[in-house]
C-alpha cells in the first residue's frame, strides 16, 4: 500500500470537542415514528448493538446485510457485524515546535482506515477484531503516532454476566481505554494512530456504582513493516477505579494507578520510572450549567530521584436560551514543572496517555509545566453545526523547567531560561455532522509566542486542519 495513493477524504470532529463542546451525529429521518431506532455510529465501535436490525420495522439502509448477519434462527442477539471507519485530515503547520531548532514548516495529509468484525453470542459473549492502516503522505517528520502500515488495532474477547444485583464485564486482549475527558488516559484519537492497550479489564456495575480494575501493557507502535506493533513489561499501566452517579447528570470518580516505564528520560532525570497515581474527577450538568474538573497527583521514583508532580484541569460553561444556543465557557489547567534540576527530586508532570485535541489539534501545548486559561464561545446555528471561538493565554508553572509541546516534548533552549509567559493563541473551529455517517471539521490556530519561546529562537506559529470522517 503506497502512501501517495488516493483515498476517500473523510473525517471526524475530534473527541475532546465531542466530549466538551462537540456535535452529535444526526439521526436519520424516518416516516415511522414508532419504528425502532438504528444504532448511532459511536466513537467506540464495539459498543454498537446492531441486533435491532432483526426487527423488520427497523428502517433499512444499503449494506445492512453486512451490518447484521444472523447466526441463530431463534436468538437475535447472536450475530456478526462488519464495519468500517475512514478518516482523512489535511494539516498545515508553519512552525512545528515554534520553529526552534530549524524545524520545517509542513503541509501533509494524515490518513486512517479501520475495518472490524464484531461477533456477538447470546448477548453475553463478544469477539471483536479490528485492523488499522494509517499513512502520513507529505509529512517530513513521521512519528509512531502518524504511520502504521497494517496492524491489529483491537482484538479482544468480552464476557458479560449477571452477578448478584449487578453485572460483571470482562475484556481480555488488545483494546482501547479512556477515562473521563481523556486528559491523561486516552484513545489518542487526535493523532493518526490511536492508542491501544494489551489488557485485562474487569468492570462491575451495580445501580449507581461502577468498579473497575485493570492491568495493561500499552501498545508501542512501529511502522517499518506490517504487524510489528508490540507491548512488553517495560511499559505498564494498571489500577483500580470507583465511579458513583451522584444524580442523573452528575458523577464522581476516583482511581489509583501504577505506571512503569523502563529507561525513561526527562530533562533532569533518567532511569526506570515508577509512578503511583491518584486521580479524582467530578463532572456533569445542572440546568444550563455544565462542568468538568479533574485533579491528579503523582509520586514515585525515577532512577535515584523521587517524584512529586501534580496537575489539575477544569472546563465549565453556561448555555443561554437564545438563538444559536450560545455557550460561554472557561477552561483552566495547570501542571507542575521541575523547579530545581539539582535537588534530587523530579517535579515534571507526566501526562501519561493524553489526547492531542484537549487544548487544540495543533500540538503546540503539552500538559507539563503549564498554566493555561481559555475563555470560549460556542454557537449552534443548526442542530448538526457548531462553531467554537476561543482565545487562551499560557505560562510556565516554573521557569526552572522547559516549555512543553504535545505530548511532553520539551522545546529546546527553554529550560531554566527567564520568561514565564509562553504565549497567547486564538482558535476557531467548525464541526458539521452532515449525516449520521459523515462529519466534517475545520480548525485554525494562531499562536503568538511569549518571552520564554522568543528567547529560544522561536517564532509565531499557525495551524490549519481540515477533516472528514465516514463511519459505516
Amino acid at each position: 500500500m503506497k502512501a501517495g495513493r488516493r483515498r476517500l477524504c473523510v473525517s471526524a470532529a475530534l473527541l475532546a470537542t465531542a466530549l466538551a463542546q462537540g456535535v452529535a451525529l444526526a439521526d436519520p429521518p424516518t416516516d415511522e415514528p414508532d419504528a425502532p431506532h438504528r444504532p448511532s455510529i459511536m466513537f467506540n465501535r464495539w459498543q454498537e448493538d446492531w441486533s435491532v436490525l432483526a426487527d423488520p420495522l427497523t428502517p433499512r439502509e444499503p449494506g445492512d446485510a453486512l451490518k447484521y448477519i444472523p447466526l441463530s434462527p431463534t436468538d437475535p442477539k447472536t450475530y456478526l457485524s462488519i464495519g468500517l471507519n475512514v478518516r482523512e485530515r489535511y494539516e498545515s503547520n508553519d512552525a512545528l515546535s515554534f520553529g526552534v531548532g530549524g524545524t520545517p514548516s509542513q503541509s501533509y495529509v494524515i490518513s486512517r482506515i479501520e475495518t472490524f468484525a464484531d461477533l456477538r453470542i447470546a448477548g453475553q459473549v463478544q469477539v471483536f477484531a479490528e485492523l488499522q492502516s494509517d499513512y502520513a503522505p507529505g509529512k517530513a517528520i513521521v512519528t509512531p503516532a502518524d504511520k502504521n502500515q497494517l496492524d491489529v488495532e483491537q482484538g479482544f474477547v468480552a464476557i458479560t454476566e449477571p452477578v448478584g444485583s449487578g453485572e460483571l464485564k470482562i475484556r481480555i486482549g488488545r483494546q482501547e481505554e479512556a477515562f473521563d475527558l481523556q486528559r491523561f488516559v486516552a484513545v489518542r484519537d487526535g493523532a493518526n494512530v490511536r492508542q491501544a492497550y494489551d489488557a485485562a479489564w474487569f468492570d462491575y456495575e451495580m445501580g449507581r456504582w461502577r468498579f473497575i480494575t485493570f492491568y495493561s501493557q500499552p501498545v508501542q507502535y512501529r511502522h517499518e513493516t506490517i504487524f510489528d506493533d508490540y507491548s512488553s513489561r517495560h511499559l505498564t499501566f494498571s489500577g483500580a477505579r470507583v465511579e458513583r452517579k451522584l444524580t442523573k447528570s452528575i458523577s464522581l470518580a476516583s482511581y489509583f494507578a501504577y505506571f512503569t516505564q523502563d529507561n525513561a528520560k526527562f530533562l533532569s532525570a533518567s532511569g526506570n520510572e515508577r509512578r503511583e497515581i491518584f486521580d479524582v474527577h467530578l463532572g456533569g450538568k445542572v440546568g444550563r450549567f455544565d462542568f468538568d474538573a479533574e485533579g491528579m497527583g503523582q509520586t514515585g521514583q525515577i532512577g535515584a530521584q523521587s517524584i512529586r508532580a501534580w496537575a489539575i484541569g477544569s472546563i465549565a460553561g453556561y448555555t443561554f436560551p437564545a438563538m444559536w444556543s450560545p455557550r460561554i465557557g472557561i477552561q483552566a489547567d495547570a501542571a507542575s514543572g521541575d523547579r530545581n534540576p539539582h535537588d534530587n527530586r523530579l517535579e515534571t508532570f507526566n501526562p501519561l496517555f493524553p489526547n492531542g485535541y484537549y487544548f487544540t489539534n495543533a500540538g503546540y501545548t503539552g500538559y507539563a509545566n503549564l498554566i493555561h486559561i481559555k475563555p470560549s464561545l460556542t454557537l449552534e446555528p443548526a442542530r448538526t453545526l457548531k462553531v467554537l471561538l476561543a482565545v487562551a493565554a499560557q505560562w510556565r508553572e516554573t521557569t526552572g523547567d522547559a516549555v512543553y509541546s504535545i505530548p511532553d516534548i520539551p522545546v529546546p533552549g527553554t529550560a531554566g531560561r527567564p520568561g514565564q509567559h509562553t504565549g497567547t493563541y486564538g482558535q476557531a473551529r467548525i464541526d458539521w455532522a452532515a449525516t449520521h455517517n459523515l462529519a466534517f471539521a475545520l480548525e485554525a490556530v494562531h499562536f503568538a509566542i511569549g518571552d520564554a519561546i522568543s528567547a529560544a529562537g522561536g517564532r509565531n506559529s499557525n495551524y490549519v486542519g481540515v477533516q472528514a470522517q465516514y463511519g459505516w
